[in-house]
């Protein structure tokens, strides 16, 4: 007995020590500002994820900067239509009409808001003529499909000259132009000038810009995630970013915008750390503008999501592309919370 009184002490020490150990996730804080003037960006699974919040929740949603992704609600709920979303079937692009079809009726359902809220956003879209991961006319198909929802063709801006690989275009850090691996940050020359792709597609969506920060005043706050979106069943992870300006702290009114990573590049993955949401240029344009950028996680943990990428494809369920989507709306109540409503 007393064996047994021994072995449970020595059981319930250890597993306090381990609890005491474990650091504390910090629930997200709230600040303040305008929830109308959010905006959204992303790279591969992260643009094709930007391109459904934007439609989704376009009645608050400002613009989104579209980085190597297909159109909306591509592929249908079956992951087998990846490769002609992602432009790999030579000629066999996306149909866009297909999809323009399959928003108006989720917008007459109410599962999405109303379509010509998307006559007033302002859209970039990106792609590489180097990239081999999402060709480009799988994104000419993006192209197309938001001209026909209804965007005017003064607020789209299409970069599609760039001869880069498949990653986001920072000023100085990552892999050279044409490359086609991770981190999927890479530095380019565009007119003998360093192309800095954040404040490119933050410019199209909220027009002129003070210049970006050269050191940072302001701070990135790791956050519990699992409050918003519990792994399990959504495939996001434990921890996510926010990077918030002094201003912001102080009490500033601010926007948010949701930078979306792609597939095998959020923080746990090996090699990429702080990469996406602490080296790109998004946090210095951030900084001097009152512009909060959320960095939320996905990670490899479901099935059918074996490389860490935002759902768009259907492995959460049948309603990924619609407001009530497990990870749309655990990014909508992200930016309730940030902006304090």
């Amino acid at each position: 007995m007393n064996s047994l009184k021994c072995f449970a002490t020595a059981l319930c020490l250890l597993v306090g020590t381990i609890a005491a150990a474990a650091p504390t996730v910090a629930s997200l804080p709230s600040y303040k500002g305008d929830y109308t003037q959010t905006s959204v960006s992303g790279l591969s699974s992260g643009a094709f994820m930007a391109v459904q919040y934007q439609v989704a929740y376009s009645a608050s949603v400002v613009g989104a900067g579209i980085v190597a992704g297909g159109p909306y609600y591509c592929a249908a709920g079956n992951i087998f239509n990846a490769s002609i979303c992602m432009g790999q079937v030579p000629f066999v692009p996306p149909l866009a009409s297909l999809m323009v079809a399959s928003a108006q009726s989720f917008a007459a359902a109410g599962q999405i808001d109303p379509l010509p809220n998307l006559q007033n956003a302002h859209v970039y879209v990106f792609s590489g003529t180097k990239d081999t991961v999402v060709r480009q006319q799988a994104v000419n198909s993006t192209v197309d499909f938001f001209h026909e929802i209804g965007v005017p063709s003064a607020n789209l801006k299409y970069v599609n000259n760039v001869p880069s690989g498949h990653a986001l275009i920072t000023p100085s850090f990552g892999n050279t132009c044409p490359t086609n691996a991770t981190p999927y940050v890479s530095h380019c020359t565009v007119d003998k000038v360093s192309y800095d792709q954040p404040g490119a597609l933050l410019t199209q969506i909220y027009g002129s810009l003070n210049p970006p920060a050269k050191t940072l005043s302001g701070k990135i706050v790791t956050f519990d995630q699992n409050e918003f979106a519990p792994a399990l069943t959504t495939g996001m992870a434990d921890k996510a970013y926010v990077y918030v300006p002094k201003s912001c702290a102080q009490g500033a009114s601010c926007k948010v915008h949701v930078a979306f990573h792609g597939c095998m590049q959020s923080a746990e993955t090996a090699g990429v750390g702080d990469d996406f949401y602490g080296k790109t240029s998004y946090n210095n344009w951030a900084d001097t503008n009152n512009i909060m950028v959320l960095y939320p996680q996905v990670n490899a943990t479901l099935p059918l999501n074996s490389g860490g990428c935002w759902d768009w494809y259907g492995y959460t369920g049948p309603n990924y592309a619609w407001k009530s989507g497990a990870q749309l709306s655990a990014i909508n109540a992200m930016i309730h919370r940030l902006l304090g409503q």
